[in-house]
């Protein structure tokens, strides 16, 4: 079955940095697009980035200038690098991986995606 494992979070203070991976299994991972989204305890869910197997990208307003999503076809693995974080940016992120083909819709409409177990974001001012 497909699983997805997100790792590389945890504590950092504001304007530090991150690199989240997320290691896909039991997909063809090249043909999927895949995206990052984060949810805070009684917040709604929020996509952050997404990239579709093309290479498309597509971010979320408030993270256009300082996360970047990247993916490794080679490794199966899925990126998101943070930089400039700030106490708002502290919460889980999750991985996705979606059969759609449109960037931005694989960010807003994340109907069927497959989900990771999310990994923790601390950032301390």
């Amino acid at each position: 079955q497909v699983q997805l494992v997100e790792s590389g979070g945890g504590s950092v203070q504001a304007g530090g940095s991150l690199r989240l991976s997320c290691a896909a299994s039991g997909l063809t991972f090249s043909t999927y697009s895949m995206a990052w989204f984060r949810q805070a305890p009684d917040k709604e869910r929020e996509g952050v980035a997404s990239i579709t197997s093309d290479g498309f990208k597509f971010y979320t307003t408030s993270v256009k200038d300082r996360l970047t999503i990247s993916r490794d076809n080679a490794k199966n693995t899925l990126y998101l690098q943070m930089n400039s974080l700030n106490p708002e940016d502290a919460t889980v992120y999750y991985c996705a991986a979606s059969t759609g083909s449109v960037a931005w819709r694989v960010l807003k409409r994340p109907d069927n995606h497959v989900w990771g177990q999310g990994t923790q974001v601390t950032v301390s001012s």
